[in-house]
């Protein structure tokens, strides 16, 4: 009986029932005939209030429902999920949902409302995109049932606790490996790198298209075939590809809600996807002030489910970056020249200068591409125009963060260090740019 009433809720055209009842009560002193006819109104009310009981309670299981979604979810992508309910009633009902979001989305008010008819279902679709990894847990779906009467809900609470586990960016890795399969990187914005040199092995000869180098036509061939045919290399392959993402203090802060973290690990999992299917080793390495996870590099089967189990791990620890440690760490694990794709932030040329040394000692037994943001809040802060003195001095001083920037790269760039400087949300295209133009130089 009790368990019955915690899921028994009046609705709001039941209390507008109640209060003009009780109002005709009142007038019903000043006009007998009024008090009659308003007692009257309260039995019909009243039974009314049974009739409606009767319909919802008279079934056990009147709704069955539940709650489908990714295995896992994909960081700062949109993943789907789906509410399916199914009805028990042999008549229609009117249906209020009230879906539990896990603690992290911050959110109360997602609630779809629907007519389901007799013994029917109905699937309610929305998207969820979480922006830090790790385990969600949802609630419980609230199904809110009426009846056409509409005096009285009753509430079911379906598929409760479920877990999600959010890993980084499975979904934009799936779309880069597409679009390097299909050879169509460019949709993507990644650029077509020109070969100017041919250090690795001949591998086919194929029929000449618009943007082929005509140094390479061969002419036996062309003469053969009655078109145009030229030679084409493949890449040196069996080369390795580092992913080292500093995971201290300076990579906490947050742009459209993912942390520079997250953006390095986004990008860090398409380039090891990448470079393996171009046939090079991919290898993970997570310091600040010590060094946390060292995955080998690596093209073996399984491979990239290691590099991933690694990602979803990190966390920002708010600890100062120490380099030395991380010099120490590459020089004893990694011992052939490879491509050290140095993930960190830079906010000030000081900064850069303090781990400058051990980058330069890095550099002279492989090629160090330092990555490192743009902040995007301040180049939109630059466009607003100044009104009062305080804005001009915002401005001068935003201009001034946002110059010293690209004099760190720069800087960069004048000690052999070829750096990366991009806006977060463009970090995987230009990390991919920067590995085919090292790639078709052969620079490596």
């Amino acid at each position: 009986m009790f368990r019955s009433l915690r899921t028994l809720f009046l609705t709001r055209r039941t209390f507008l029932i109640g209060w003009s009842l009780a109002v005709l009560f009142v007038l019903g002193w000043v006009w007998p005939w009024l008090f009659v006819w308003t007692k009257l109104i309260f039995l019909f009310f009243v039974l009314a209030i049974c009739a409606d009981l009767f319909l919802l309670y008279g079934r056990r299981s009147g709704m069955k429902g539940t709650r489908r979604t990714l295995e896992r979810w994909s960081n700062g992508d949109n993943n789907p999920v789906t509410v399916q309910l199914e009805s028990g009633y042999g008549t229609p009902v009117n249906l209020r949902v009230l879906d539990e979001l896990p603690v992290q989305f911050q959110k109360r008010d997602l609630v779809f409302k629907a007519r389901i008819p007799s013994w029917g279902r109905r699937d309610f679709d929305y998207e969820v995109r979480p922006v830090t990894r790790g385990v969600y847990r949802y609630g419980a779906i609230n199904a809110l049932v009426s009846t056409p009467i509409g005096l009285v809900e009753r509430r079911y609470r379906l598929d409760a606790d479920k877990e999600v586990a959010v890993y980084p960016s499975y979904l934009q890795l799936r779309k880069y490996e597409l679009l390097a399969i299909s050879n169509r990187l460019t949709l993507a914005g990644v650029k077509r790198i020109r070969r100017v040199a041919h250090q690795s092995e001949f591998e086919r000869i194929k029929e000449y298209v618009p943007g082929d180098d005509r140094r390479t036509v061969n002419w036996k061939a062309t003469a053969r075939r009655g078109r145009m045919m030229v030679n084409q290399f493949q890449d040196e392959r069996a080369q390795q590809v580092f992913a080292l993402i500093d995971t201290g203090r300076v990579m906490k802060m947050p742009f459209e809600g993912l942390s520079l973290l997250d953006y390095s690990i986004n990008a860090a999992l398409v380039i090891s996807s990448i470079a393996m299917r171009r046939e090079d080793r991919a290898g993970l390495i997570t310091f600040s002030d010590k060094v946390h996870d060292v995955v080998g590099a690596s093209r073996q089967r399984g491979h990239m489910q290691k590099i991933l189990q690694a990602l979803y791990a990190q966390g920002t620890d708010h600890r100062e970056t120490d380099l030395e440690r991380l010099f120490v760490t590459v020089r004893h694990e990694v011992h052939q020249r490879s491509l050290l794709l140095v993930f960190s932030n830079y906010e000030s040329v000081q900064a850069m200068h303090r781990q400058l040394p051990y980058l330069q000692r890095l550099a002279r037994q492989h090629l160090v591409v330092p990555i490192f943001f743009l902040n995007t809040e301040l180049e939109t802060d630059l466009k607003a125009l100044p009104h009062t003195t305080e804005d001009v001095y915002v401005r001068a001083i935003t201009e001034k963060m946002v110059h010293e920037k690209r004099l760190i790269a720069r800087e960069l760039e004048r000690h052999g260090l070829p750096a990366i400087l991009c806006r977060p949300q463009d970090l995987t295209v230009s990390v991919i740019n920067r590995y085919l133009e090292i790639k078709a130089r052969g620079i490596l």
